[in-house]
C-alpha cells in the first residue's frame, strides 16, 4: 500500500465521519457543517487523485468543485438565516 492510497484511506475514513455529523447533526447548522466538511474532503480527493495519477486537469477539476461548494454553502446558510426569504 503506497503512501498515496493511506493518504486516500484517512480523507476516506474522515469523509465518512463528516457524513456521519451530516446525518445526525442536532442543529441545522451542524449538518451545514458537515457538508462542508465533506465537501472539502472531495476536493482533497481529487487532488491526491490528480497528483497519484499524474493529471494536471483533475486539480481544475478540484477548483471548479470548491467555488460551487463555496457558492452553495453561502447559499443555504443565507437562505436559513432569512428563514426561506431570498
Amino acid at each position: 500500500m503506497g503512501f498515496n492510497q493511506i493518504v486516500l484511506l484517512i480523507i476516506a475514513i474522515l469523509g465518512l465521519a463528516a457524513l456521519v455529523r451530516t446525518i445526525l447533526g442536532p442543529t441545522i447548522w451542524d449538518r451545514i457543517l458537515g457538508l462542508n466538511l465533506l465537501s472539502s474532503k472531495v476536493i482533497m480527493s481529487i487532488v491526491v487523485f490528480a497528483f497519484s495519477l499524474n493529471k494536471s486537469y483533475l486539480l481544475d477539476i478540484a477548483i471548479i468543485y470548491a467555488l460551487f461548494g463555496f457558492i452553495s454553502i453561502v447559499m443555504i446558510a443565507r437562505f436559513i438565516e432569512k428563514r426561506g426569504d431570498l
